[in-house]
C-alpha cells in the first residue's frame, strides 16, 4: 500500500528555511517574548467569547456554547499565488452558473453526453419548480464558497463547491479583526490585503441582483431559521454589518404581489432576500408543507420576477459530490477552456469498476456521501479500524450510488501556536465569491480551517477543527 507522501509545509522548507511569503511575519515573530505570545493566545479566546463567536447556539437551559478555536499564526499566500488562484476560482464559478442555467433549461450538457441524465433526474437537490425559470440578472449562485486544498508549491485543488448557502464568512472577518486588535504593529510591517469591506461588497453585489424596476436603493433582508440554528451568529452579524434587516419566516408575508416584512411602520416590500434557510423549508406551498421557517407563496412571487432569492432555489445540485466528479467536463463544456484548478481524483461508486476498486482499497481512501456535509457520514480509511471498514463496505454495497471515493491527500500544513511552540497542522481554504450581473468579486483570502490534532486531516469545526486568519500579501 502506498502511504501518502509527506506534507508540504507552507512556512518552512524541508531544510528549515523560511519561505518568502512568511519572511516578514517570521522576523516579527522571532522578536516577540514567548510569555507575551502565550498571553495574547489566551486573550484571543476571551475576545471570541466576549463577541459570542460560537459554533452552536443553545437555549438558556442547555449545555455550554462551543467556541470555534482560533489560532493566531496566520496562513499567508503571496500576491502571485492569489492571482493564479483567483483566475481558477472565477472560471469555476462561471461554469457553475452556466451549468445551473443549462440543467433548468435545455440540458445541453446531458444531450451532449457529458453528464449522465440520472445524476440530474434522480437528484433530490434538483427542483422541478425551477425548470424554465431565469433568476433576476441570470445569477443562480450569488455567494459561493470554493473549498481548496494545497498539496505542493504550485498545487492547489478544489475539494468541493459550496453553491447552496456557504457559511463561515463571519469567522473570516472576526479572525482578521482579532489579529488587528492584538497585533496592530504587525499589519504596519506586513502589507496584507484587507477583507473588512466584505459586508459592504456583499450588500452591493446583492443589490445589483435585484429584480428590474426596483429603483436605485433595493431593500435587502437576511432570512434566518432563527436563534437555534448553528450559524445564527453569522446571520445576525452579516445583517448588522450590511445594514439589512434580519428576518424569520414569521416576519414575512405576501402583500400586493410582493414579499413584505413586518416593521414598526407596517409591512415593507423586500427586493432581495439573502436566505440561510434550506430549499425544502423555503415555501410550505411548494416544498415541505410542514415548514414554519419559510414564507407561503414566495415561489410564486419569485417565478413572477418580483423578488431575488440568493442563492437561487435548486443550486444545491451543484454541491453534489457526484456532480463534483464531473466538474472538469463541466468547466470545459461551458468555458471552452481546460480547468485552471484541478479536482481531487474521484471514483464514482455508482460505476461498477470504480466500486470494485474502492472496496478493494478502502483502507487507503476517503469515502464521502454524495449529499453529505460537515465531515459526517464519511470514512477516512487510513485512520479507521478493520471493523469500521467492514461496516462501511456493507453500506457501500447496499447503496453504491450514494458515495464517491478519493485518495487520502497530503494536505499542506501551516504552523499553529501550540503549548510546545510552533507545530504543523493540516489546513484547507474556503475563499468567498460574490456573483452579480456586474461581475465576479473574490475576497482576498477566505476562511482557513485547521485540524488541531497532530496528523488529523479533518478540519471541520463540527469535528473539532479551528480557524486562522488568511493573509493575501499586496504586490
Amino acid at each position: 500500500m502506498n502511504h501518502a507522501p509527506s506534507s508540504f509545509d507552507e512556512m518552512i522548507t524541508a531544510d528549515g528555511a523560511v519561505r518568502p511569503a512568511y519572511a516578514g511575519y517570521r522576523a516579527w515573530l522571532d522578536a516577540q517574548e514567548p510569555a507575551a505570545l502565550r498571553r495574547k493566545d489566551a486573550e484571543a479566546e476571551g475576545f471570541f467569547r466576549k463577541t459570542g463567536i460560537t459554533f452552536n447556539v443553545y437555549g438558556d437551559n442547555a449545555g455550554e456554547e462551543r467556541l470555534i478555536p482560533f489560532d493566531m499564526v496566520p496562513r499567508i499566500i503571496t500576491a502571485h499565488e492569489w492571482r493564479k488562484l483567483s483566475k481558477g476560482i472565477e472560471q469555476r464559478v462561471r461554469a457553475l452558473n452556466a451549468f445551473l442555467h443549462d440543467i433548468y433549461h435545455r440540458q445541453e450538457i446531458v444531450r451532449a453526453g457529458r453528464v449522465p441524465q440520472r445524476l440530474i433526474a434522480q437528484n433530490a437537490a434538483f427542483l422541478p419548480q425551477m425548470v424554465g425559470m431565469v433568476p433576476p440578472g441570470g445569477v443562480y449562485t450569488h455567494i459561493v464558497g470554493i473549498d481548496l486544498v494545497r498539496t505542493g508549491p504550485d498545487e492547489f485543488m478544489v475539494l468541493e463547491d459550496n453553491a447552496r448557502t456557504p457559511s463561515g464568512v463571519s469567522y473570516m472577518l472576526e479572525n482578521r479583526e482579532t489579529m488587528m486588535a492584538m497585533f496592530p504593529e504587525l499589519f504596519t510591517r506586513v502589507n496584507v490585503r484587507p477583507v473588512q469591506d466584505y459586508p459592504r461588497r456583499l450588500a452591493k453585489s446583492l443589490a445589483a441582483c435585484a429584480p428590474a424596476g426596483c429603483g436605485d436603493r433595493p431593500v435587502v433582508a437576511v432570512l434566518t431559521p432563527g436563534i437555534y440554528n448553528s450559524a445564527y451568529f453569522e446571520h445576525a452579524f452579516l445583517a448588522d454589518q450590511m445594514g439589512a434587516e434580519l428576518v424569520e419566516g414569521s416576519d414575512l408575508r405576501v402583500v400586493d404581489g410582493r414579499i413584505a416584512m413586518r416593521t414598526t411602520r407596517g409591512y415593507q416590500p423586500i427586493d432581495v432576500l439573502y436566505r440561510r434557510v434550506d430549499d425544502e423549508f423555503l415555501d410550505p406551498l411548494s416544498f415541505n408543507p410542514a415548514s414554519v421557517l419559510g414564507v407561503p407563496g414566495i415561489m410564486d412571487i419569485y417565478r413572477a420576477g418580483r423578488i431575488t432569492i440568493a442563492n437561487a432555489p435548486g443550486t444545491g445540485i451543484a454541491d453534489d459530490k457526484a456532480i463534483y466528479s464531473f466538474m472538469p467536463e463541466i468547466v470545459e463544456f461551458y468555458t471552452g477552456e481546460k480547468p485552471l484548478l484541478a479536482n481531487v481524483p474521484t471514483w464514482r461508486c455508482a460505476e461498477p469498476d470504480s466500486l470494485a476498486y474502492v472496496l478493494e482499497h478502502l483502507a487507503e481512501l476517503v469515502v464521502k456521501e454524495v449529499h453529505g456535509s460537515g465531515g459526517y457520514g464519511m470514512l477516512i480509511g487510513p485512520t479507521s479500524s478493520k471493523k469500521e471498514i467492514e461496516a462501511f463496505a456493507a453500506k457501500l454495497r447496499a447503496k453504491p450510488d450514494n458515495y464517491i471515493a478519493q485518495p487520502t491527500l497530503a494536505l499542506s500544513t501551516v504552523p499553529i501556536f501550540a503549548k510546545s511552540g510552533l507545530a504543523p497542522r493540516h489546513v484547507d481554504l474556503r475563499p468567498f465569491v460574490l456573483v452579480s450581473p456586474q461581475g465576479i468579486d473574490i475576497t482576498p483570502g477566505g476562511l482557513t480551517r485547521v485540524a488541531l490534532k497532530p496528523g488529523s486531516l479533518v478540519v471541520n469545526s463540527s469535528q473539532g477543527g479551528g480557524t486562522k486568519d488568511s493573509w493575501v500579501l499586496e504586490d
